[in-house]
Formats: structure tokens, C-alpha cells, sequence
């Protein structure tokens, strides 16, 4: 498995031979709806498209994981999975391929990768967003497994997809004023290293190069590093190791191999 980490919440994992652009955010600012004095996000330097991308992956409808510029920019002819509201954005910007996973749903891509959708982040009463278990299956049970997540919520009932050999999660606390918490970072990544045991945690939600402007920008509060995160794990016995990627730069995950489970007598 390689990850490259595209900056906020944009990877690009190769797994399985297959390319998978996640949340992708290349192009353009990152606004919601409009509102530039509330919020507004900027790429320092021009972001390359990714090549060769078998699937476009979006856990949310939002701007910040269906980037409308950026998937404009990007070929509408690959295919596309998302969550129901991120599903209809691809389909109102013209992809042919559009695929909406309900949770607990699966999609395969190109028989060599597993998709499934879990509960992910909550939007408001009704509305229940993506998390992902990417698994490796061209190669049987010694294919790898990958969690995504991009705000840190997750039910208990996850616990039944572990063990997961890579996960990418929030590791820094995002809080509002009156609101609480819209990123669940240091409790979110713990959970998920004892429900996944993961060999590998990565960062997401995080700035690299981005700058962000806009009067929201007062009022969040952030709490939590990597560096203590991986204390924590320490502290509780576990060999998980917290990877810091460098933006734009692929990271391959020497991932050790799982035992798979003994059957019979």
C-alpha cells in the first residue's frame, strides 16, 4: 500500500493495483457556500491532478470533501463513490459513474478492492455522513485493510471490521463555541486504535501548506498534536505508530502481514 497525503483531507491511496483519490481538494479555493468573510481556504502553490485515477472516493457532500472546482477540473468519466449527499453533487456536475453507498453497503472496484460504507460523521438530525473499510482483495487474506474517517465519529459497532492495518483519522480536536466539537481528534484516533488495532495511524484534517482565513477562523478552538497522541498509545500498550506525511510526497506503509485466523481443530 502507498498513501500520498494531497493536504486538509485529500490522499490518494494505491491499493490492490487500483488508484483512489479521496475528498479531493486540488483546485481553487475551499468556501461554503459562498461566504469568503466566514471561511475561506487557499492552496499557497498551483496542486497537480493526480493521473491514472480508478476511483474518486467522498465521505461527504460538503465543499470541503466534494470540492466542487476540483471535480470539475478533474476527468468526469472515472467513476465516483460517495455518500448519498456526495453522490448527488458528482451526479449534478455531470460524472457518468456515480455509485451512493448507504452504510453497510459495499462497492468493488475492478475486483481487486472491497469499499464499504460505515456511519461516519453526524450532519445535523437526520443526515448521517461516510467512513470507509478499503480492503486489498486480489490477494486473498493477506491483502491489506484501510479505515478513512475524516472528523473522528465513529459507533461501536466498527469494532466488528478490526482488525484494520491502516487508519486515517483526525488526531487534533476541532471545537466551536456553543456547537462542541466538529472534529473529534485525540479520543476519536484512540477509540479507533483499540476497536482497529492498526498498525499505522494517519493524519488528516490537518493544514500542511494550506492557509485559512474568514471570521470562523476565531472561534474554532484546537486542541492535541501527534506527538501526544502516540504517547498515549504507548501508554496503553499498543505498537500503533503515528506516521507524519509530507504533502505531495507518496509514503509506502511496510505493513507486517497478518496471521489469518486458525480454522478447525
Amino acid at each position: 500500500m502507498e498513501v500520498t497525503w494531497l493536504d486538509s483531507n485529500s490522499w490518494l491511496i494505491t491499493m490492490g493495483g487500483q488508484r483512489i483519490l479521496v475528498d479531493p481538494w486540488l483546485v481553487g479555493e475551499l468556501v461554503f457556500g459562498q461566504q469568503t468573510w466566514l471561511f475561506k481556504g487557499e492552496h499557497p502553490q498551483p496542486q497537480l491532478l493526480p493521473e491514472a485515477i480508478d476511483l474518486i472516493l467522498l465521505s461527504q457532500g460538503l465543499e470541503d470533501h466534494a470540492h466542487p472546482p476540483t471535480l470539475k477540473a478533474l476527468d468526469r468519466a472515472i467513476p465516483v463513490v460517495g455518500s448519498p449527499s456526495a453522490a448527488k453533487v458528482a451526479e449534478s456536475l455531470g460524472y457518468s459513474q456515480v455509485t451512493a453507498l448507504s452504510h453497510g453497503e459495499t462497492f468493488t472496484l475492478n475486483q481487486q478492492v472491497t469499499i464499504k460504507a460505515i456511519p461516519g460523521t453526524p450532519m445535523g438530525p437526520l443526515v448521517v455522513e461516510n467512513g470507509y473499510i478499503l480492503r486489498d482483495v486480489s490477494c486473498g487474506e493477506a491483502g491489506t485493510s484501510l479505515f478513512y474517517e475524516p472528523h473522528g465519529f465513529h459507533r461501536p459497532e466498527l469494532k466488528a471490521e478490526g482488525p484494520v492495518d491502516v487508519v486515517i483519522t483526525p488526531v487534533v480536536d476541532l471545537a466551536l463555541p456553543v456547537v462542541g466539537p466538529i472534529i473529534r481528534g485525540q479520543k476519536g484516533a484512540l477509540e479507533l486504535v483499540d476497536w482497529l488495532r492498526p498498525q499505522v495511524v494517519l493524519p488528516t484534517a490537518d493544514a500542511g501548506a494550506v492557509t485559512y482565513s474568514g471570521m470562523l477562523i476565531n472561534w474554532l478552538k484546537t486542541v492535541g498534536e501527534p506527538q501526544a497522541l502516540q504517547a498515549a498509545i504507548a501508554a496503553q500498550g499498543h505498537s500503533t505508530r503515528v506516521l507524519a506525511p509530507i504533502v505531495g510526497q507518496p509514503l509506502p506503509l511496510n505493513l507486517v502481514p497478518r496471521q489469518p485466523l486458525a480454522t478447525g481443530v
